[in-house]
């Protein structure tokens, strides 16, 4: 995924309010928006490099986006909304799902929740909600060595998608949780049960009760935007 909005290198000074960080970006101090209601755990240094993209749009506030801030081991993705982006991205061009050929977003599967996606094998069979694949999708940044974590803040909202995953595949459907690891300098993966233990054992839960769980890292060029790599990270569950 490319970004369409200019992208311009700065260094990353603090992040404050959760959805603000000062940039110094062409000599001056710069608040951007930080895309990312997590806590950034591991991700954030004092006068590292980062990227940012500037809009034009009169309507917004804040000019600037933080989308990747620079670790010493890798370049890490913040922005919470590029891992739907590319992960929806790397089906349309069938390089993951390639079983499927019609696909939907933001599908509801009750009044309180929408997946990220659903796939199925046909337009026919999607009109008709038969065979039906859930998919959701989380973004990941924390790290432990060479394993990503998930979540780095506790996440009602995530046990809760996990339940309505298990539900799924209890009512007959097929269904995958996709961690998208944005970062380039791990192997494996396992649950932050340090973090929310009752996250981690759903988890558990969800993958003994058939729910699909992989987890993919991302190729990330800075300067022009994302993809989501074909390598699969080893689960450590």
């Amino acid at each position: 995924m490319k970004f369409t909005n200019p992208v311009h290198e700065a260094r990353f000074l603090k992040r404050y309010k959760r959805f603000f960080a000062d940039v110094r970006l062409d000599g001056e101090v710069v608040v951007a928006h930080v895309p990312n209601t997590g806590s950034l755990k591991t991700c954030l240094f004092e006068d590292s490099p980062c990227i940012v993209t500037k809009s034009d749009n009169p309507a917004r506030k804040l000019k600037a986006t933080l989308h990747f801030v620079k670790a010493p081991t890798s370049w890490i993705g913040v922005d919470t909304s590029l891992p739907n982006l590319i992960a929806f991205e790397a089906w349309e061009e069938q390089r993951q799902w390639t079983d499927f050929k019609a696909a939907k977003r933001e599908y509801k599967i009750s009044k309180e929740t929408r997946l990220d996606f659903v796939l199925a094998k046909d337009e026919a069979a999607l009109a008709a909600k038969r065979e039906l694949h859930h998919v959701e999708i989380k973004n990941v940044t924390l790290a432990d060595g060479t394993t990503a974590r998930f979540p780095d803040a506790v996440t009602e909202r995530g046990q809760k998608h996990l339940r309505e995953l298990m539900e799924l595949v209890k009512q007959g459907h097929t269904a995958e949780i996709l961690f998208v690891v944005q970062r380039q300098d791990c192997t494996h993966f396992a649950p932050a049960d340090d973090i929310d233990p009752e996250y981690g054992r759903l988890l558990r839960a969800a993958h003994a009760a058939g729910v699909t769980v992989r987890a993919l890292s991302c190729e990330i060029e800075p300067l022009t935007g994302v993809r989501l790599s074909s390598t699969t990270l080893e689960l450590t569950l």
